[in-house]
């Protein structure tokens, strides 16, 4: 049987639902796909793209429905996007799905609705009670985000030995024998604190994940304007960034189009599209499928995994 994957459709008035339509026959050929959609919103998308609907499209029905604003900010379809969310989570619970791929939110539309989070993985992250990790990219180049959606100034406050620690062995438990570049915070790592001591909770945090692990596995802390250099990259494929920007402007500079987001260390497979809702091409047939394809070959690949490992 092909694995079943519950689709999140992410707000209604940006591109998820066409990339949806758009991709359906080819990830068909080796998912089955089930839409966290009802049929009354999913028939006035198609309407408003001017698509057929494919006979095999199986949906899961998400109570509620609104009239889609193409390209606007609202909090009825922000409040659509979280329910679709939740529900694709638990068809995961329920085992009636093997994994999760999420399209895009908006996160000012879901502050609109009353949701409380800043995003899917801060969602995660409180509903299983775990630190889910957030890792983003393509066969190239994957990054792992040691801080996410925080403001700047709280970044050193947080790089501390035993919270980096826990972070790296999580993640080694989530993608095993994989080596990381850990980045440093500081230019020039730090240059031996000339310019900022957080390197060396970051360098005492990586000989203590090796030691634990008993394998050499991180290496750092590396200078940060160096790591994503071609010369780095013919050594290293896996990278840890310090925060948001740090690894997500070269990963999105190299491979916007392709690259997708990955939630680690939880009890079940989320993957994404590593890009937005794009209101300013919504409904318009000019959205890339290729991340949305690649996020659902990654829950795949997880879920093949998982299964070898059980």
């Amino acid at each position: 049987m092909k694995p079943r994957i519950a689709i999140s459709v992410g707000d209604l008035n940006g591109v998820g639902i066409e990339i949806a339509l758009k991709s359906h026959k080819e990830i068909s050929a080796f998912c089955t796909p089930i839409y966290c959609i009802n049929s009354f919103m999913l028939n006035q998308a198609c309407k408003l793209l001017n698509m057929e609907l494919p006979a095999d499209f199986q949906t899961f029905g998400v109570k509620g429905g609104f009239e889609i604003k193409a390209g606007c900010v609202d909090k009825d379809s922000g409040k659509y996007s979280y329910d679709s969310f939740i529900t694709a989570i638990k068809l995961c619970e329920n085992k009636d799905a093997d994994a999760v791929v999420t399209m895009p939110i908006h996160k000012e539309a879901w502050m609109l609705s009353g949701v409380k989070y800043k995003g899917h993985t801060d969602l995660l992250r409180e509903y299983f009670k775990k630190d889910a990790i957030m890792m983003l990219g393509c066969e190239k180049m994957f990054v792992a985000l040691y801080t996410e959606h925080i403001p700047l100034k709280d970044v050193p406050n947080l790089i501390k030995k035993e919270k980096l620690l826990h972070f790296l062995i999580d993640l080694n438990r989530s993608v095993p024998e994989k080596k990381f570049a850990v980045l440093g915070l500081n230019p020039h790592a730090g240059d031996n604190g000339v310019l900022g001591s957080e390197e060396r909770e970051i360098e005492e945090a990586i000989k203590e994940a090796n030691k634990t692990i008993g394998e050499e596995l991180f290496f750092g802390a590396i200078v940060p304007d160096i790591a994503f250099t071609p010369r780095f990259r013919a050594s290293f494929t896996h990278f840890v960034a310090m925060y948001h920007d740090q690894g997500l402007a070269p990963l999105k500079a190299l491979y916007f189009d392709e690259s997708v987001n990955i939630s680690l260390n939880l009890p079940i497979i989320r993957t994404s599209v590593d890009h937005g809702t794009a209101f300013d091409i919504a409904y318009k047939g000019r959205a890339n499928t290729l991340s949305y394809i690649n996020a659902l070959k990654s829950a795949v690949e997880f879920i093949d995994m998982k299964k070898s490992n059980i």
